[in-house]
């Protein structure tokens, strides 16, 4: 059964210069573009009784209450379903954010980035410092519970003292969750064609990696690679699944999914889609291309792989396959061995992608 939705809104008022994802700046084409969302939900969903939905972007906080509530009417969903709606600090009022959580969403993930209102506006950002202040009073006052920052580490003349004034400050503002993202600069970003000078380099990123774990884990569970959350009731479900390698549905223009074993992502191209959502190519997995992505997204949550579990779902045995590997990162302290399985060192979570490039091809 499939049981989370994540759900994909690709306008912005503006796209950041880091941003490479599928998103325009232009609300334009907006209602010709949920007209299609909704024909491709109504085609593939089956009324299943949903554990989480997502909405991502581009920036879906831009939507109208009253689109949001069309989209969500389509799904089978209850007072304990997980519904997040990423936002701009600067794009939500007291009283949208009170339509929200009316109509049941319950998580909101704030795309922060900086507390320096500098960096802000160099990384192409619309809020400033008080815009964050000011949707988190609102947040808290309206009873959100769950609630998410999201922090940019390796920015364009960012130094340890910036990146530690920042995390202190996200931290008083007590969210129950906070995910730390590296700066990465791919194609179809602002940053690919002009790339910023002054940029940290990988031993510094390494050090604000480590120091935010230091922060943060004082007062927070690092339960993933990226993601820390106040205690376990505020993990992100939604994520969880795709890290445990579970089906999940993906809607929307350029929306990733994963149906009884076979992924699929749908076309980037804006009138493509609006002539046809319904139109997939499915990639029917190999037995061997399964366990690889066990074992890729299972390293990245910090308690690591459970061995038991993996032998039981493709009947094998995971470490003989991969025994000299495990063998090389245990010898070398980048893995540790725990009472299910084999986890990433602190260590080896710094170079988790060259680890994670050996298990390909065994």
């Amino acid at each position: 059964m499939i049981n989370c939705v994540y759900i994909h809104i690709p306008f912005c008022q503006k796209k950041c210069k880091y941003c490479s994802f599928c998103s325009f700046e232009t609300l334009s084409k907006k209602e010709i573009y949920l007209n299609a969302l909704k024909k491709e939900i109504k085609n593939y969903y089956k009324n299943e009784p949903l554990k989480t939905i997502y909405f991502g972007g581009g920036t879906p906080s831009l939507l109208e209450v009253s689109e949001i509530e069309s989209i969500l009417e389509l799904f089978n969903f209850s007072s304990s379903t997980e519904i997040t709606l990423e936002m701009n600090p600067n794009d939500v009022t007291f009283d949208k954010l009170k339509d929200l959580k009316t109509l049941g969403v319950n998580r909101l993930s704030l795309g922060v980035q900086s507390f320096d209102n500098a960096t802000l506006k160099e990384i192409g950002r619309l809020h400033n410092k008080d815009d964050i202040f000011r949707v988190v009073e609102n947040i808290v006052k309206l009873g959100f519970d769950n609630f998410n920052i999201d922090l940019i580490y390796g920015l364009a003349n960012q130094n340890l003292s910036d990146w530690i004034e920042s995390l202190n400050i996200a931290k008083s503002l007590n969210p129950s969750h906070i995910s730390l993202y590296g700066l990465k600069i791919e194609k179809g970003s602002y940053y690919f064609k002009y790339r910023p000078k002054n940029l940290p380099d990988i031993d510094l990123c390494a050090k604000m990696y480590e120091i935010a774990q230091d922060i943060l884990q004082k007062d927070f569970l690092h339960y993933e690679f990226s993601n820390f959350a106040r205690s376990k009731k505020y993990y992100s479900k939604h994520n969880l699944n795709y890290w445990k390698n579970e089906n999940y549905y993906g809607f929307g223009l350029s929306a990733s999914g994963y149906i009884e074993n076979k992924r699929y992502t749908n076309t980037f191209d804006f009138n493509k889609y609006l002539k046809d959502p319904i139109t997939k190519d499915f990639i029917v997995l190999s037995k061997k291309e399964k366990i690889e992505e066990e074992v890729f997204l299972g390293l990245r949550i910090i308690e690591g792989l459970d061995f038991s579990h993996i032998n039981k779902k493709y009947d094998i045995d995971i470490f003989k396959k991969y025994e000299k590997i495990f063998n090389k990162y245990l010898g070398l302290n980048l893995m540790e061995k725990t009472q299910k399985g084999i986890k990433l060192s602190p260590r080896g979570q710094l170079v988790q992608n060259e680890i994670l490039c050996e298990f390909i091809d065994v």
